[in-house]
């Protein structure tokens, strides 16, 4: 049995969330029963999201329809069928086919899908209530010239090309939606409907497919037109701001010289009929201006702008303006209208929400992603390359702004980004508390999930443990971790690490002469997954079950895994280094694009988007086919060859294990498990082991030659997912000879003195660093072997880092972990910094913590 909580928020408009089961606990096919706080039957619908080795079920995921508000429910496996388990009081979702349309019902709302559009029509009932829900985009040639005002915009529609049915209830729909804005912006959309709900989820993800240096986007959103039958005093708009909403009527009643009434004008500014309106009024009516049209501009983190005028050729009046809008709207009247949002809208800026022609038979509700006020999204390398022509200047630039330069190579071309947002069909116009309420639901989108010590009674996702806080030296620790993670938060704000393209990432480093991140120096800027902090922030959720992490994780995860990574063209399925620029950096690996970095999220909330960015690295193997991550600093001839191909044994087979390891437990996919169990062996059978550093592959077989004899080490091997890949697989007892010696005998040996290296290898070990990350590895080993006094060493190189001091974490030698205020000239606006904490020494930190404090807690004492 498993008690399930609201993540942060309850909700009730549907909610699909998963779980995890130990390895055999549930067999394929289980049907699952879930009840409410009270013991009553709940309606569920099941699936499975990933199975164990033995085919037992791994994760679950789990959808229940609209209405779900008890405190907590219970979710078990359950003998036989539950009767009435999958069928809503409700009804239930229906999926069907007529002509060429697709109709899904909700039994509140209908959908009709076809005609090339999103939607053909939405109705509540009997009623239609909006129409021709498209996708709409503005392009230029060029940029918008800061002294001519706009360059001329071609207008596009996107089209839809192919609808397919995901899943068709009885609870939870899924319908994915794939086309193209003309001749580019390839799209997907899936449309996300629950029995009983009147809101429709969409989720939208294009891929930026032109040319940087002649194509401009300039506006990018998604339209409806909305039925209007009142009067137009019976209409109403509603804008969200900071707190509250514009609350406005197409024609007014408020503040006339005439009086309609107090009853009437009560009932207009709550979104009720006006009824009866005093005679010196209704008598004047035509002389009061209509207003149809609405603006709201959020155009930074910091500030939205709002305007109306009356229609199309007059101008505009000014409507005092806010800062951070909620992202949502209204636009409807008495007898019903069409509320619609953007989930992070002003995180995700610049953005925009428009109302036009709501005088008109029709209006049209527009949610712009990139707000067509902005200027047109400009996406050329942001330098001329300084004459960086051969490999060798290149490195020389790698030496003195840690950009790693090559022309070409700074290209956005197959680079994606994802948005939520949602459509919500109502019968009347809703009042202000339901209107915040949809609001805040739309911005974190309710989730139900498994406590911390649930998850990991499952034994997922490798090592990590729940909070101890036992001693004093433990309650550092975990003190530190929430400092960490704080800091993050606070930066994000402080910093504004917001926009639509940079929401999700974390700066590389500090410049404390500056008092800022290293925003604009090559290598130190974006972080783009660079030592992990992915991996640390989604273990610290799961140890935590705070839902602040999650949110920052989840918003990570959505970046990471669209922006930084390619997702069409030549460099598909692979990642870009951290950068001034998102894609900026020529290292193109599958480091970045990793797998592990996704599992969690697909896994906690089943999203299809996220599972389609790990189906995108089905054979990642191939990628290395593709670009040779050391062509700049190899020292042998080397040409990429299909029958011996160069693999890292670190930061590449570690993301092979990962994409391997995903694909054979979703799919059951036999070439994946083939390939993941063959390298194993085959990385046990190498003369060298793990310590070999690079092996050469056969795609064909996808075997390792395991005859090469080498030592190789590099000190980024194991901080990019590695040594959570090995605990997870040796965890599964997977049975492949030689693996896991393979694997204790590299994690003993990396951090072992120089003089025991030379005596097991015959050498002592080169390119040791990053001493606090490694740490964990040698805690493994001591966990693993239960050897005591290999604990204490690995607790002395995590605390103090002695020997090798390349590459020392500098938090290993801070004693106070405080925040400095810095204010005055030096400064825009005061800041509270952390000069000594950059998202490498985080991530260190973090990563080391949290796996010692598990392998080996029972062995640390204080300094």
């Amino acid at each position: 049995m498993t008690e399930l909580r609201w993540l942060d928020r309850p909700g009730d408009q549907g909610v699909t969330w998963g779980v995890p089961w130990p390895r055999g606990a549930v067999e394929r096919g289980t049907p699952f029963a879930l009840s409410d706080a009270d013991g009553r039957r709940v309606p569920v619908q099941s699936w499975v999201t990933a199975t164990w080795p033995d085919g037992s079920v791994k994760w679950s995921a789990h959808a229940a329809g609209a209405g779900t508000r008890s405190e907590h429910y219970r979710l078990e496996p359950a003998a036989a069928p539950v009767s009435g388990a999958a069928a809503p009081e409700a009804g239930a979702v229906t999926v069907t086919r007529q002509g060429d349309d697709l109709i899904v019902g909700t039994g509140v709302v209908t959908w009709t899908i076809g005609g090339g559009t999103v939607a053909r029509s939405i109705s509540r009932g009997s009623r239609e209530i909006a129409r021709n829900v498209r996708l709409v985009s503005l392009r230029q040639s060029e940029p918008t010239p800061e002294e001519d005002g706009h360059a001329a915009r071609q207008r596009a529609a996107g089209v839809v090309e192919s609808v397919t049915v995901e899943q068709d209830g009885p609870l939870r729909a899924v319908v994915r939606l794939e086309g193209r804005h003309g001749d580019w912006l390839p799209f997907t959309v899936r449309l996300y409907f629950y029995a009983g709900a009147e809101q429709v989820r969409i989720l939208h993800t294009f891929v930026w497919d032109g040319d940087p240096e002649r194509d401009f986007l300039a506006g990018l959103g998604l339209s409806a037109d909305v039925v209007m039958r009142d009067e137009p005093h019976d209409r109403h708009v509603r804008l969200a701001g900071s707190d509250g909403f514009l609350t406005e009527a197409v024609r007014g009643l408020t503040g006339l010289r005439r009086d309609p009434g107090e009853a009437a004008r009560r009932a207009q500014v709550e979104g009720r009929p006006a009824g009866e309106l005093d005679p010196e009024v209704a008598r004047r009516l035509h002389l009061i201006p209509t207003w149809g049209d609405y603006t709201l501009d959020q155009s930074s983190a910091d500030g939205y702008t709002l305007r109306k005028r009356t229609k199309e050729g007059h101008g505009w009046v000014t409507i005092p303006a806010g800062t951070r809008s909620a992202g949502y709207g209204y636009v409807g009247g008495v007898s019903g209208g069409l509320g619609f949002g953007l989930r992070d809208f002003w995180r995700l800026h610049p953005t925009r929400l428009d109302v036009r022609n709501a005088a008109a038979d029709v209006a049209t509700a527009t949610i712009w992603l990139w707000s067509p006020s902005a200027p047109a999204m400009d996406l050329r390398f942001y330098h001329d390359g300084m004459g960086q022509d051969t490999f060798e200047e290149q490195l020389e630039g790698l030496e003195i702004t840690y950009e790693d330069y090559e022309p070409g190579f700074g290209d956005p071309k197959g680079i994606a980004r994802t948005h939520e947002l949602s459509l919500r069909a109502h019968d009347a116009t809703p009042a202000a508390d339901e209107l915040a309420a949809h609001a805040a639901a739309m911005n974190a989108p309710a989730l139900l999930a498994a406590s911390p010590e649930r998850v990991r009674e499952a034994d997922v996702f490798g090592v990590w443990g729940l909070p101890d806080r036992s001693t004093p030296a433990h309650a550092e620790i975990e003190d530190r971790l929430d400092f960490l993670f704080d800091l993050y938060e606070r930066e994000r704000e402080q910093r504004r690490w917001y926009g639509f393209w940079d929401y999700g990432d974390v700066m590389h480093t500090y410049d404390p002469d500056r008092h800022t991140w290293r925003y604009d120096i090559g290598g130190y800027a974006w972080d783009n997954s660079e030592l992990s902090p992915d991996l640390w922030l989604w273990l610290q959720y799961l140890r935590t079950g705070r839902a602040d992490v999650f949110r920052f994780a989840e918003a990570m995860c959505r970046h990471t895994g669209e922006v930084d990574v390619y997702h069409l063209g030549r460099w598909k399925g692979l990642g870009s280094r951290h950068n001034v620029q998102h894609w900026g950096c020529s290292c193109k690996q599958l480091r970045i694009s990793n797998a592990a970095y996704r599992r969690f999220y697909y896994y906690l909330t089943a999203d299809e988007r996220t599972g389609d960015l790990m189906d995108e690295l089905s054979v990642p193997e191939e990628t290395f086919l593709v670009i040779d991550p050391q062509r700049k600093v190899r020292e042998d001839v080397y040409t990429p060859d299909r029958s011996a191909l160069s693999v890292g044994l670190g930061t590449d087979w570690g993301s092979l294990a990962a994409a391997w390891l995903t694909r054979w437990e979703r799919h059951g996919d036999e070439r994946a498990r083939d390939r993941l169990l063959g390298t194993m062996a085959d990385i046990g059978a190498m003369p060298r082991r793990f310590l070999t550093g690079e092996g050469r592959m056969d795609l064909d077989t996808g075997r390792f030659d395991t005859s090469r004899d080498q030592i190789s080490i590099s000190h980024l091997s194991s901080l990019f997912g590695l040594p959570e890949m090995c605990a997870e697989l040796i965890a599964l007892d997977l049975d492949v000879p030689g693996f896991e010696r393979a694997w204790l005998e590299y994690c003993r040996l990396y951090l072992a003195p120089p003089e025991q290296q030379e005596a097991e290898t015959g050498r002592r070990l080169s390119g040791i660093s990053l001493i606090q990350a490694h740490s964990r590895l040698t805690a493994y080993a001591a966990a693993r072997t239960e050897d005591a006094e290999l604990a204490a060493w690995a607790w002395r190189k995590f605390r103090l880092g002695e020997g090798d001091q390349l590459n020392r974490n500098p938090l290993q030698h801070q004693e106070n972990w405080e925040l400095t205020l810095v204010d005055g000239p030096r400064v825009p606006h005061p800041v509270h910094e952390a000069a000594f904490v950059s998202t490498n020494s985080a991530a260190q930190y973090g990563l080391a913590a949290i796996h010692n404090l598990v392998l080996i807690g029972k062995h640390l004492t204080a300094r």
